[in-house]
């Protein structure tokens, strides 16, 4: 697989799924304006993704607002196993804090297999967070302040999400996952 692809394959997700089905109120400003920076890393192991993650999260830190507001950091040849990157997200949360971006910078987590605790592997409710590849969202603290100053309306965000994916049923979102593979790039 080349280097783009991955990439490509986000961005349909986020035009189909994300902004598509509105899981994230906060997206399509983003995307429209060009302000998410994708990264599809050639990691092959933890030790390289890691290397690729202080990078990013330094020059997201260090890149004006304008420019660059989140960076998807897409790992397609690493931690494929969520219970494996279930557990990096803990080095990756422990890097955070040693650049001293905590407060700065969140990191959010989206996999092809990901599973909430509370949930059965096959519940709707993982797609809220089921991506095409493992990637890793770097997102400014400061971002999210401005467009949800309202902590209520944030909370109502995972709840709303889980009554639209449980209308559209596991099968039609199994189809839009399908198809975002499949779109021209």
């Amino acid at each position: 697989m080349d280097k783009q692809t991955p990439v490509e394959h986000t961005r349909n997700w986020i035009v189909s799924i994300v902004i598509g089905l509105n899981l994230c109120p906060f997206a399509q400003r983003v995307f429209q304006a060009n302000k998410i920076h994708y990264v599809g890393s050639e990691a092959l192991d933890e030790e390289a993704l890691l290397k690729d993650l202080a990078r990013e999260l330094t020059d997201l830190a260090s890149t004006p607002v304008a420019a660059v507001e989140t960076t998807l950091l897409i790992h397609p040849h690493v931690l494929g196993n969520f219970l494996d990157y279930n557990d990096f997200l803990g080095v990756a949360e422990k890097l955070l804090a040693d650049l001293g971006l905590r407060g700065i910078i969140q990191i959010a987590s989206f996999h092809p297999d990901y599973q909430f605790a509370s949930a059965t592997a096959d519940a709707v409710e993982n797609y809220t967070n089921r991506s095409p590849y493992p990637m890793l969202h770097l997102l400014r603290e400061e971002s999210i302040s401005e467009v949800a100053s309202d902590p209520d309306e944030l909370l109502e965000i995972p709840r709303r999400n889980v009554k639209t994916l449980s209308r559209l049923g596991r099968e039609t979102i199994l189809e839009k996952l399908r198809a975002i593979q499949d779109e021209p790039k």
